[in-house]
C-alpha cells in the first residue's frame, strides 16, 4: 500500500506514537529519529514521496497496516 500527501509532521507524529522519538535535526532538511535500536532519517518536505515513505515504514520495522493505525 502507498500512502499519499503525507506531511512531515504527519509522519513524525505516527512513529512518535509507534515509540520513536526525535534523536536529531539535520537543519532543516531532515529529522533523526529513533526507537533505541533502529534509527530512520525522514525528510523535510510538506509531502512525503511514497516510495521513500514506503521505506521508511520498512526502516522502522511496521508494516503497512501497522503504520495506518498509527496516523
Amino acid at each position: 500500500m502507498l500512502f499519499t500527501d503525507l506531511s512531515e509532521k504527519r509522519v513524525v507524529t505516527a512513529l512518535q506514537k509507534g515509540g520513536f522519538w526525535i534523536a536529531k535535526t539535520f537543519g532543516k532538511k531532515h529529522v533523526g529519529m529513533t526507537n533505541g535500536t533502529r534509527k530512520i532519517i525522514i525528510p523535510r518536505t510538506t509531502r512525503v514521496n511514497p516510495y521513500t515513505l514506503k521505506g521508511i515504514i520498512r526502516d522502522a520495522g511496521l508494516t503497512d497496516e501497522e503504520f495506518k493505525k498509527l496516523l
